[in-house]
């Protein structure tokens, strides 16, 4: 019987060397990383991302168009693209509405004052995304986000982040209407996200 072996560092006190976001870059300057490798940079140190299901997949093409359809002119809508919380965190949510243009543009990710909205389209990673993800960016002051859940077809809406929180916690389900706050005025049916 094969078992993984335990990652005995999660066990004990042991200092870390942490990354800087200049570091993960230098990786992929170097050849270390690149383009296929599933990571994030998450509180200095490299993660691994997921792999990207079927349904997944649908729900994301799903969710790009009705982004789209709905926000094209009044926000940039990135998809499986980086942006900035801080010099240790640079994940890579399923989406994010950002200003057009953001800050810094075109020289670096959109940051937390140039997001309207991060989705995270969960399944194998609903647990990851709902504590680990979802603190980081409370703690970064994002707006809103939105975890779409795969195991139970709903759509989980925090918004009003105070420290590592969210104040405002909803859960969406079909029939209901999905809209942004920062965004008002149009409505995302969640029967469509899922179908």
């Amino acid at each position: 019987m094969d078992t993984a072996p335990v990652d005995i560092l999660t066990r004990y006190a042991v200092p870390r060397h942490r990354l800087t976001r200049r570091d993960y870059y230098r990786l992929g300057e170097a050849g270390i990383l690149d383009e296929g490798d599933r990571v994030e940079l998450l509180e200095g140190q490299l993660v691994d991302m997921s792999p990207i299901g079927p349904r997944h997949a649908i729900v994301t093409d799903n969710l790009n168009e009705l982004l789209v359809r709905a926000f094209a002119g009044r926000s940039r809508i990135r998809c499986q693209e980086p942006v900035v919380l801080d010099d240790g965190s640079e994940p890579q949510p399923d989406f994010a509405l950002v200003r057009r243009p953001w800050r810094g543009y075109p020289n670096t990710h959109p940051e937390p004052g140039d997001i309207f909205l991060l989705i995270e389209v969960a399944d194998s990673s609903l647990d990851f995304d709902r504590t680990v993800k979802l603190e980081l960016y409370a703690r970064a002051g994002i707006r809103e986000v939105w975890i779409v859940d795969l195991t139970t077809d709903g759509v989980l809406v925090h918004r009003r982040p105070s420290g590592g929180s969210y104040g405002s916690v909803a859960r969406v389900e079909a029939p209901g209407m999905l809209g942004v706050e920062e965004l008002p005025g149009v409505m995302i049916p969640v029967a469509e996200v899922f179908a």
